[in-house]
This record gives structure tokens, sequence and C-alpha cells, in this order.
């Protein structure tokens, strides 16, 4: 017998059967989830602050800026960016900084290092 997929009865059950195979329960998708990881500028030693480009995650409940740089994402808090700024008015050829990072959730702070 061909169903409507245009298989046979036994390639159509084997199918079935592999998606079956495929699915999991809530627990063990619970157990072996991993929630995506985004790094943060400061996990970095320096910056080349021209050769990374700033892109912006608006897609989320909070939205935030980061980059890409070896395949990994970066997150920038825009305090940082901030800081930059006012060190970039000071010192426009400044080519590396170094990003220190103290506290925890809404007590984080950035300590931006011209290098």
């Amino acid at each position: 017998m061909i169903n409507k997929e245009g298989l046979s009865e036994e390639e159509y059950l084997y199918r079935c059967k592999e998606v079956v195979e495929q699915m999991a329960t809530l627990k063990e998708t619970a157990e072996n989830y991993e929630a995506p990881k985004i790094k943060n500028i400061a996990d970095l030693d320096k910056v080349k602050i021209d050769d990374v480009l700033i892109q912006e995650e608006n897609d989320v409940d909070f939205p935030y800026s980061y980059f890409m740089l070896e395949g990994e994402k970066y997150k920038v808090p825009k305090s940082v960016l901030m800081a930059l700024q006012d060190i970039l008015l000071e010192n426009p050829k400044l080519t590396y900084i170094k990003v220190k990072k103290s506290g925890e959730g809404l007590k984080t702070k950035y300590t931006v290092i011209p290098l």
C-alpha cells in the first residue's frame, strides 16, 4: 500500500518510528537543556576597538549590543559604550581597551581601561 507521501507502508512506518525515537520527555529535555551563552566584553584580555562591529539584539526582553569574535557573541553593556565615548574624546587614536567587571546583577560595574 502507498500512502499520500508516496512511500511504501514499510518505509512510512520506519520514518514514523524515527520521529518517535527522536522525541524526548519534558524531564529529559529539561535535564539536557543548555541555555544559550552570551559572553561579555570583560571576558576578553583586550579588544581592538576598530576591528569589532557592534550589532543590536532587539528581539529579546532586554535589548543589548554585542559583537561576534571567533564565532562567539560578546555583550557590550551601554555603560562601556558611554565610558569609551568619553575616553575617545581625550584619546581619539586609542586602539585597544580592557574592560574590568565588578559586582553582580544590578550592582555590576564596568571599568574601561585604555591600553
